[in-house]
């Protein structure tokens, strides 16, 4: 037997011996460690056993109140779930081993205070057991994470605070048309998707007041609806990362082709190279107020004005050759002609 078949040999019998060891000893770390008060604290399957641990029926003598509000979101219903079986759930799943802190007599330092962590490190609490999902994933390459605003900035860890409405009306208002704007019932958000985005990206507020936009402020779509607000690696954090205009063409299903003649700029800079994506003072959001204007800035030697001694028939002066879509109706991409012809 060669060297090259004896080492390849001994490297698969080392890595199944390491297997077996994983196997057979210990618990099987299942959340990450954090620092609470100087001292490592690690969550793992054996911790409901360990006596560190005094249960979440401990917290609500003193914490009544958030035991009340977290009780009814996921996070209060952990123990339900037959994954979370044989693991930390309550409040100490995420604060951390209580028992220090109950026989200090509530020192905050003897617990995981988010108040007193930083975005960063209130954030990695979350993704030891939200990491796996997928939207998720590239959170620390995203624009959030570079810039500080954690998962606690838009989502609240013991669920949202709700206003009580006061009905003034003998009929019947559902849960959907009694919410208001600010609210949110899903991801445990601070706020409904729109506000919470336009709390921070003030200049796309503006853009979605224009009178030609997408119907986000209204409740139509969401932001999410085409960025991920957890990070990827598009531009913008845009959703799905196979192009440009993706996001746009989920919904915009008639423009994604594929066309046998394609129109370059559509598949080189996206649609954005045309259309402003949030609003615009502009018929069809377009970035210029006629259609000429943007044709003309790739298009420059259409026109005889430019082109002097060549005929043409895109004479500018004349009315009927100054809008080109009327003639390049398929200006998306066409099947049946070069210059996009019906």
């Amino acid at each position: 037997m060669s060297n090259h078949k004896i080492l390849k040999l001994c490297l698969v019998v080392l890595f199944l011996g390491a297997g077996v060891i994983w196997l057979f000893t210990g618990s099987v770390t299942t959340t990450a460690s954090i620092i609470a008060g100087g001292e490592l604290v690690t969550a793992t399957d054996s911790a409901p056993f360990d006596d560190r641990y005094v249960g979440s029926d401990t917290c609500a003598a003193c914490h009544d109140a958030q035991f009340k509000k977290v009780a009814g979101t996921k996070h209060g219903k952990l123990h339900t779930l037959s994954s979370w079986k044989g693991k930390v759930v309550g409040c100490e799943s995420c604060h951390g081993p209580g028992k220090d802190h109950v026989e200090s007599s509530g020192d905050v330092t003897k617990i995981i205070s988010f108040k007193r962590l930083d975005s960063k490190a209130a954030s990695e609490s979350c993704l030891s057991c939200h990491a796996g999902k997928e939207a998720h994933n590239n959170f620390r390459r995203g624009e959030h994470w570079r810039n500080n605003i954690g998962c606690t900035e838009c989502h609240a860890a013991h669920g949202p605070d709700l206003p009580k409405f006061e009905l003034g009306s003998s009929i019947r208002v559902g849960g959907s048309s009694a919410q208001n704007s600010g609210q949110a019932e899903k991801a445990m958000l601070r706020a409904s998707d729109p506000q919470l985005c336009v709390s921070c990206h003030t200049e796309v507020k503006a853009q979605f007041n224009k009178p030609f936009r997408h119907r986000v402020m209204e409740g139509t779509m969401n932001c999410s609806d085409c960025h991920n607000p957890h990070g990827g690696f598009e531009s913008k954090q845009t959703k799905l990362s196979v192009g440009a205009d993706a996001a746009c063409v989920k919904c915009h299903t008639n423009k994604q082709g594929p066309f046998v003649f394609e129109h370059g700029p559509l598949k080189i800079e996206g649609c954005t190279a045309c259309h402003t994506p949030h609003g615009s003072a502009n018929p069809k959001m377009l970035k210029r107020r006629q259609v000429r204007q943007l044709c003309l800035e790739c298009h420059t030697g259409i026109t005889e004005e430019l082109s002097p001694g060549v005929p043409s028939f895109h004479n500018q002066s004349q009315v009927r050759y100054q809008q080109c879509t009327v003639c390049h109706t398929a200006i998306h991409g066409s099947n049946s002609h070069k210059a996009f012809f019906r």
